[in-house]
């Protein structure tokens, strides 16, 4: 079912290590580093919940299309694949040997929103700062995926450090220098913290990943289970760096659209550096609940892995811009679609553990 669906019915640009503000913090307290830092391996979850797949054809497809991520990340860093006992026969048969499986029970494929949040000092100390994932305010089955950031750091020996919040790590866009991004729609929610002003919320946000600054706009709330995470319109690639995806042609009428240009406003208004690239025309799907996002791309060890979505100049612009942030990495092209018909990508089912 798709997530929207759900709650209906220019030259090299150079990557950059841990400088600026965060590099202070490191020596004084945890921090989540910048995703295109080193990597210990990548977490991911393993799709099974049939109350969530209730057709086995595109249950299969997207579990192919998962096994397909974790193999092609697993040629550049180590991957854990998140499942119950009872279903590692059946995820073996498509990861490759690389990946490795833990005991970890999962019901949805969403590592970035429901697995832990690794943090670092600078002592080579690491944590997991813990916010607390309810199924996006209760829209889905969580009872597994609820527990599995605490699940992971017990199995690593790792402290949990609560954040007094609820929500999702894909709604909240980070440069592991001190600067946090997100969409109001997806914290300051009555679904996720009603208790908690947008004040308090951002500074439990900061307090999490260690930064110092948070831009916010406002986004789209009640229009798809996630109420607009920010991870698939805009990503940081370095210090004062977006890359973004927009329609050529935006329509005023779809709220998706006018929020995205909303955002782009805020923040070129605050001074950072927009690399803009159009969603593709002609993807593969043509259902209007598709979600094309090329910023959705994940950073491994020496690689971006990025969707492509059969379009060809879409598809070439967005590599190409790919290349230029990050002009020392491959890039990594998959076909992922049954992710975008759930309203997902890459970014949203992977979960990075950096390395100390």
């Amino acid at each position: 079912m798709d997530r929207r669906q759900m709650i209906l019915g220019g030259g090299a640009i150079a990557s950059v290590g841990l400088k600026g503000s965060s590099a202070a913090m490191a020596a004084s307290g945890f921090y989540v580093p910048p995703e295109e830092g080193p990597h210990q391996r990548t977490f991911m979850q393993w799709p099974v919940n049939r109350r969530v797949y209730r057709d086995r054809v595109f249950l299969d497809m997207t579990q192919q299309a998962i096994a397909d991520i974790a193999n092609t990340i697993a040629e550049f860093e180590p991957v854990t694949m998140l499942a119950a006992a009872d279903d590692h026969a059946s995820a073996r048969s498509r990861l490759s040997a690389n990946v490795e499986l833990w005991d970890v029970p999962t019901e949805d494929l969403w590592c970035r929103d429901a697995g832990p949040i690794f943090v670092v000092d600078g002592a080579g100390g690491l944590a997991v700062n813990h916010i607390q994932f309810n199924g996006w305010g209760e829209k889905q089955v969580n009872r597994r995926d609820a527990r599995i950031a605490a699940n992971v750091a017990e199995r690593l020996g790792l402290e949990l450090r609560p954040s007094g919040l609820r929500g999702e790590g894909g709604g909240v866009e980070h440069d592991g220098l001190g600067l946090l991004m997100a969409h109001e729609s997806s914290w300051a929610n009555d679904n996720r913290n009603p208790d908690l002003s947008r004040d308090e919320i951002e500074a439990r946000l900061l307090k999490a990943y260690g930064a110092d600054r948070m831009i916010w706009s406002a986004g789209v709330r009640g229009e798809d289970i996630t109420d607009y995470h920010i991870d698939s319109l805009a990503r940081f690639t370095g210090p004062g760096r977006v890359l973004m995806n927009l329609p050529d042609a935006p329509n005023t009428n779809d709220p998706f659209h006018t929020a995205a240009l909303d955002t782009y406003d805020t923040l070129v208004a605050d001074g950072l550096t927009v690399d803009v690239i159009p969603e593709p025309e002609a993807p593969r799907v043509s259902s209007p609940d598709f979600v094309a996002s090329y910023a959705n791309f994940y950073a491994c060890n020496g690689a971006i892995i990025a969707a492509q979505f059969g379009d060809p100049e879409p598809d070439q612009i967005a590599r190409d811009a790919l290349s230029r942030h990050y002009p020392d990495r491959e890039i990594v092209t998959l076909n992922v679609d049954p992710l975008g018909e759930l309203g997902g990508g890459i970014h949203c089912a992977t979960q990075q553990m950096p390395a100390v």
